[in-house]
Order: structure tokens, then C-alpha cells, then sequence
């Protein structure tokens, strides 16, 4: 079940690049993009990312969103986030099926309303939702109809409509209500059938959704902190799932590991972003 045991602070953003058949994650406090194969280090807090081409990812930092090729190291500057804005830093984002990219920003301090989701599509970058304390679980059913994420403070999972061109179109529905529970809604992903997979910080497990919202079934984790799967591997069977040491005192054995195991179902492939 460990597929790394990289003790990661804040583990988050996975990542199966299916054009090389490699699997990515982040581990925000630490400032780095991990891989099987390779550790790069930042000089900034780095959190999520979609891949362009076979080289390159569009990664969402604290100031900004760039590229950074895989092979070289070089890094692009596409456009600023927050750069001015010395509170907030980037949290969860994730490729939608129209080739934008969706990015949260959040607090350092998890400050109230500090931050917002924001969308990158075709070089413009525009904020969607303003307001939000802890973005998360930003993901897309595979027929490009909705989106769903969530604010965790909130407990509950919305579902908003797209229009033709992937933007919001204004209908919301809570779809998943867990206000009431002792954990948090964290990253989440959609398989190809629709179902929604939730990491829930605190409750050391990843919990399946039908797309009605329906919970059907939950994986455990031995990690307390599980922060955001992810769907990978060559049949796209196997889920992945990131999560924190952070605030742990003292954190077990396995918390702020990377964890995988083999499914009966089926993930999207990640969608590419197009710039």
C-alpha cells in the first residue's frame, strides 16, 4: 500500500502524466515536486499542476502559475496568482476537460476568506469564486457537464454546472453534505464512471460517491491526514493518495506518506492544459 515513503509535511496535488507514464506529488510546506524517480526543490510553496506536453507542467505556486520542464529544469513564467498578496499561497487545482486549469489559493494561516478559485483557460486567468477558506476537491465529471469542489470549512461537496467552454454557468448544488461529521473534505477525483472519490483529512480513508452523492464505499489508509487521490498507472486501476505530517504531535509511522492501491474501477486519463 506505501508506494513512497517520503514523509511529506503536506502532501498533496498527485498526478499521473500519461504521456510518460509517471506519477507526480507535491509536498507544499517542503516547497517540492516529487516523482518515483526524482526530487525537484523550489524556492516557493508549489502545490498542484496539469501537464502540457510530454515535457512540461503548468505548476500553480504561491505567486504564480509557470512551466517547468521536466527534463531541463527551465521554468516560464505564464501569469501571476496572488502575487502581490503576501497571506495566501496555492492549495488544491487540477485540469478540467476543456484544457483550463482550475487553482485554489488559501491562507498560509488558513485565514478566513482569504482566498479564491480561480480558472486558467487559453492564456486568461480569472478568479470564479471569491471568498473561500480552504479550496478543495476540485474535480470534473468525465462528460465535461460539471465541476465540484469544496471550501473544507463548510463540509460540503457543491456541484456546478459548465457551459460550453468549461466556465461555471451559475446552477449550484450541494451534492455531498458532511458538515456534520469530525473530518474534512479534502482532494478529490472523478473516475471514468463518475463516481466521486474524497480524501478525508482525519478520517485516515478515501470515500467513494456515486455521481448522486450517494457515499458506496471508503478504502482506509494508515495515514490519519489523507489529503488527495489520484487515478494512475498504465490501465488507470490504481488510486493514489497523498497525505500530511503537519500538526501531528507526533506523527505515526506512515503519515505524510504516498499510498497506491489496485481498483476495480477505472480513472480518467488527466486532462491536458492548453495554453
Amino acid at each position: 500500500m506505501i508506494h513512497d515513503a517520503t514523509q511529506c509535511a503536506l502532501g498533496e496535488g498527485p498526478l499521473w502524466h500519461s504521456e510518460r507514464a509517471q506519477f507526480f506529488w507535491f509536498d507544499i510546506l517542503g516547497k517540492r515536486l516529487h516523482s518515483d524517480a526524482q526530487t525537484w526543490q523550489f524556492s516557493e510553496h508549489v502545490s498542484a499542476a496539469g501537464w502540457v506536453d510530454r515535457d512540461r507542467l503548468l505548476i500553480a505556486s504561491e505567486t504564480q502559475l509557470f512551466t517547468f520542464h521536466l527534463e531541463t529544469g527551465a521554468k516560464e513564467k505564464i501569469v501571476a496568482l496572488e502575487s502581490e498578496n503576501a497571506v495566501t499561497r496555492s492549495n488544491d487545482g487540477r485540469a478540467d476537460p476543456y484544457g483550463g486549469f482550475w487553482i485554489g489559493t488559501m491562507g498560509f494561516n488558513a485565514e478566513k476568506h482569504a482566498g479564491a478559485i480561480y480558472r486558467f483557460f487559453k492564456g486568461e486567468l480569472r478568479e470564479i469564486y471569491a471568498e473561500v477558506t480552504i479550496p478543495n476537491a476540485i474535480c470534473f465529471s468525465p462528460d465535461g457537464k460539471f465541476a465540484y469542489y469544496t471550501d473544507t470549512i463548510t463540509g460540503k461537496l457543491m456541484r456546478c454546472g459548465l457551459d460550453a467552454e468549461g466556465w461555471p454557468d451559475g446552477t449550484f448544488t450541494v451534492l455531498i453534505d458532511l458538515s456534520d461529521e469530525d473530518f474534512g473534505i479534502d482532494g478529490a477525483v472523478v473516475d471514468a464512471a463518475g463516481n466521486i472519490w474524497n480524501a478525508q483529512w482525519g478520517a485516515s480513508r478515501v470515500a467513494q460517491y456515486a455521481p448522486d452523492g450517494r457515499f458506496l464505499q471508503a478504502i482506509s489508509f494508515p495515514a490519519k491526514q489523507t489529503s488527495c487521490p489520484a487515478f494512475g498507472g498504465p490501465d488507470l486501476r490504481t488510486l493514489y493518495c497523498t497525505s500530511a505530517a503537519v500538526d501531528l504531535d507526533p506523527p505515526g509511522a506512515d503519515d505524510g506518506k504516498t499510498f497506491a492501491v489496485k481498483t476495480d474501477h477505472i480513472g480518467q486519463k488527466e486532462h491536458q492544459v492548453l495554453l
